[in-house]
C-alpha cells in the first residue's frame, strides 16, 4: 500500500498531511563543502557585498564568516532543497530573494538562530541592490564554485 497523501478530521480541526514515498530529497547536504564555496565566489565576485558585520549569539563577537553568500547557500540548499551546480536553480533562489518566486520566511532563513539579529531584510535588499549583469555574474560563480567540488 502506497499513500501520498490524505485529509484526518475532527470535530474541531481539519489537518491535511502529505508524504510523498515516490520522490528523493537531494543528498546535498552530505556533500557540499559550504564553508570554502562561500570563499570562491567571493575570490571570483570581490565587490560583492558580505554582509558579514552580524554578532554571533555564542561568541558575542562578529561572525564575518557568515557572510551573504554562505547564508544564500544554506538557503538554497538546506532550506528549500535546490541542487547547487544548476542556473537555474540559483535563478529561482535570486527570484525568491526578489519577491518574483517563492515565498521566503524570515523565521527559517540562515542566521536566524545563530546571530542576534536576522539577517532576512538587509540581504534581501542587498540583492535587490545588484544590477541584472552583477546577479548574473553572482549565478555564474556560484555554479562554477559548486562545479569544482
Amino acid at each position: 500500500m502506497l499513500i501520498l497523501g490524505g485529509f484526518w478530521s475532527s470535530s474541531e480541526h481539519q489537518q491535511f498531511f502529505h508524504t510523498n514515498l515516490l520522490s528523493t530529497s537531494p543528498a546535498y547536504a552530505q556533500r557540499v563543502p559550504s564553508t570554502d564555496v562561500w570563499q570562491q565566489v567571493y575570490k571570483q565576485l570581490p565587490d560583492l557585498p558580505k554582509e558579514n558585520q552580524y554578532i554571533s549569539k555564542q561568541t558575542g563577537k562578529v561572525a564575518e564568516s557568515n557572510t551573504l553568500v554562505s547564508r544564500m547557500i544554506s538557503y538554497h540548499v538546506y532550506v528549500k532543497g535546490r541542487t547547487p551546480n544548476y542556473r537555474l536553480d540559483w535563478k529561482l533562489t535570486l527570484a525568491d530573494y526578489l519577491d518574483a518566486n517563492e515565498v521566503m520566511y524570515e523565521s527559517s532563513y540562515p542566521g536566524n538562530d545563530t546571530l542576534r539579529k536576522n539577517p532576512f531584510a538587509s540581504d534581501r535588499a542587498a540583492i535587490r541592490r545588484l544590477t541584472r549583469q552583477q546577479r548574473n555574474a553572482l549565478v555564474q560563480a556560484l555554479v562554477n564554485a559548486f562545479s569544482q567540488n
